[in-house]
């Protein structure tokens, strides 16, 4: 898809490198598209994410392995039910997104990030800092949901 190779110092999920990432630098288009310094900027930015999202999983799993809460009051536990199922499904979709994540992670790799998979073009940088997961351009994501959209009604 995309035309720039990975660079072979680049790292995978470690975040190091010999390629130093000054705190304060985000990617301009005045620069080569997806250099060594944008990837280094978006796999650090996937990275903390994922961790991030790592630690919320731990914190819930430790207060599952603790026990359910006993509630004596029907309606204390009918919160606190509905309360755990809230956060199961908040750690479902979190898993989720950690698997885009990760495929993100793996077309850094792979020299393929910041190209849309649809039509090959660069995804704008704008875009990718939003939603750094991105994989397609917007015209091609509006597109792409048009049809699901038709598709629907159909």
């Amino acid at each position: 898809m995309g035309s720039s190779a990975k660079p072979q110092d680049a790292t995978s999920e470690t975040g190091s490198s010999d390629f130093d990432l000054d705190e304060s630098y985000v990617p301009t288009d005045d620069e080569p598209f997806m250099s060594e310094r944008q990837l280094r900027f978006f796999e650090k930015q996937l990275v903390d994410w994922k961790n991030s999202l790592l630690a919320e999983t731990l914190g819930t799993l430790n207060q599952l392995q603790d026990g359910p809460m006993r509630e004596p009051d029907l309606n204390d536990r009918a919160s606190s039910e509905t309360d755990w199922g809230i956060e199961l499904r908040t750690r479902d979709r979190q898993r989720k997104l950690i698997t885009k994540i990760e495929a993100a992670l793996r077309r850094i790799s792979e020299g393929e990030y910041g190209y849309c998979q649809v039509t090959g073009e660069p995804i704008s940088l704008a875009r990718l800092r939003a939603r750094p997961i991105a994989t397609m351009t917007l015209e091609a994501q509006e597109r792409h949901e048009r049809q699901e959209r038709v598709s629907r009604d159909d």
